[in-house]
């Protein structure tokens, strides 16, 4: 009973959210508190919910925290130099910014925390992909898929865990799995070039008045006033892959791209050009907004890089970290009481909503938990396996890692599940150092489940619907942790 009840909450908040019935924040406390009272326990759902708070509340002061601090890195101007570079590269060019999106993903990814992965990625490609007219659902979808490949440095989660688990060493565990890991990230950059190519279709190519050629084009992001985003920007040529010349047309500002832009990839019909503008406006980087702080960028830059040291070697917890940093940073370039107030008070939106989602989502895994129906969905998936398959107990595991980590927690999967697998392997000849590699190769899809607190990060910064971010996700995520377990058993590591 409680698999099938568990099973079916699960799908019915999916099934809501992706249809937009529901919010994401209503649906993840009001399903499962409807299914804990169907479930025979509702007058236990109050120690669930605040059980669950208790465990994700230290991740909603982090993230809390988090975005203040790199809010206010991005007002002072410290990933500036970062756009510039970005622009440099992408010159423009829509497959340039997707891919280049993929990579900055991937690098910021090695200090092992998605939230702070999201908010640099997002922080510097949002504005490309609001002049350029971009999907931005492909821009959360390469930016988590990326992320979650390079999840599985030992210091981002999953191996310690794995490690931890199956008392085995994490290097024992990780280092072997690195060629495996590389195809599944040049996968990632594969996957970013094609939909970078479909947005080429679909868009075309911005070109500077005056410019030759679309390759040797270099957009600007310039500063809009409120509301006259389009009256700030320079005339632009948007040059479709047709095979005609004549199709050039002059657009006038910037093209916008909603959360919800049709077609898989939020793609319009082809050669339908760029989406018009949202209702919000663009606002680019000004290179004169008045929160610059040239003379105390070294300062920031070598806060920023203490702190994610710290957060590496694990000196104070996380939200400790974030916390300091973030009082530091605005007492530091903001030192007059108005100011600060003024950039708290910019970036309360996204505070607002992180948190909102995060302590939403202690309900679900509170209920999830506490009734036992996650104990029980692992018992029956576990018991479900054919006796002839215990020979390939490292496929299995790779295979049910997907599901898992996506519809549980990664300490639920590493600490109550993968335990069962590797033993049943074990009758069966199967190392406990395959089990705990195979179960690596679902954190790709993992990185969008509804249950990871900094997916909300991502879609929130970048002001995406989270059913559209999971709709058009899910597919190329899974596709990307199938490579990896390929890849791992071709390689023989799995």
């Amino acid at each position: 009973m409680l698999t099938f009840l568990g099973f079916a909450m699960i799908a019915t908040f999916l099934v809501l959210i992706m249809m937009k019935k529901m919010s994401p924040i209503a649906a993840l406390v009001l399903i499962p508190a409807l299914f804990c009272v169907f479930a025979g326990k509702g007058a236990h759902l109050g120690d669930y919910v605040i059980e669950g708070v208790g465990k994700l509340a230290p991740t909603a002061a982090m993230l809390m925290f988090a975005i203040v601090y790199f809010g206010v890195m991005i007002d002072v101007g410290l990933f500036d130099p970062i756009v510039r570079g970005i622009l440099r590269f992408c010159k423009a060019d829509p497959m340039r910014v997707v891919v280049g999106t993929a990579v900055l993903a991937a690098i910021v990814s090695l200090d092992g925390d998605g939230s702070t992965t999201f908010m640099i990625t997002v922080s510097a490609m949002y504005p490309l992909y609001k002049r350029l007219g971009l999907s931005l659902v492909v821009m959360t979808g390469v930016a988590a898929t990326a992320n979650g490949v390079m999840n599985t440095l030992p210091w981002g989660g999953p191996t310690a865990r794995a490690a931890t688990a199956l008392k085995l060493d994490a290097a024992d565990i990780f280092v072997p799995m690195i060629p495996a890991l590389a195809v599944g990230l040049l996968f990632v950059f594969v996957l970013a070039y094609v939909l970078g190519v479909r947005e080429r279709r679909r868009v075309g190519t911005l070109v500077l008045p005056g410019q030759a050629e679309p390759e040797a084009a270099e957009a600007e992001l310039v500063p809009a006033a409120p509301g006259t985003a389009a009256a700030a920007a320079p005339a632009v040529a948007v040059t479709s892959e047709s095979p005609s010349p004549s199709m050039s047309t002059s657009v006038e500002g910037s093209a916008g791209s909603t959360a919800s832009a049709a077609g898989p990839a939020g793609a319009a019909p082809h050669g339908s050009g760029p989406a018009p503008a949202p209702e919000d406006g663009f606002q680019g980087l000004d290179p004169d907004r008045p929160t610059l702080r040239p003379r105390l960028y070294w300062f920031n830059a070598g806060l920023t890089v203490a702190l994610l040291t710290a957060m590496i070697m694990e000196l104070l917890p996380i939200p400790v970290l974030f916390l300091l940093g973030a009082a530091l940073a605005l007492t530091v370039n903001f030192p007059h009481m108005p100011d600060q107030k003024a950039r708290i008070a910019a970036h309360a939106d996204n505070v607002l909503n992180v948190a909102g989602m995060v302590f939403a989502a202690a309900v679900f895994t509170g209920v999830l938990t506490g009734t036992g129906m996650v104990k029980h969905m692992a018992d029956w998936l576990v018991g479900a396996i054919p006796e002839g398959m215990g020979p390939h107990m490292a496929l299995v595991t790779g295979l049910l890692s997907l599901p898992l980590t996506y519809f549980m927690s990664n300490d639920g999967f590493y600490f109550g599940v993968l335990p069962v697998l590797a033993e049943a392997g074990a009758a069966h000849g199967v190392s406990p150092l395959e089990i705990a590699r195979a179960s690596l190769v679902g954190q790709a899809l993992h990185m969008s489940s509804p249950l990871v607190p900094a997916v909300y990060v991502l879609v929130g910064m970048a002001k995406v619907e989270f059913g559209d971010h999971t709709r058009f996700t899910v597919k190329w995520a899974a596709l990307t942790s199938l490579v990896v377990l390929a890849a791992g058993m071709l390689f023989g590591i799995i």
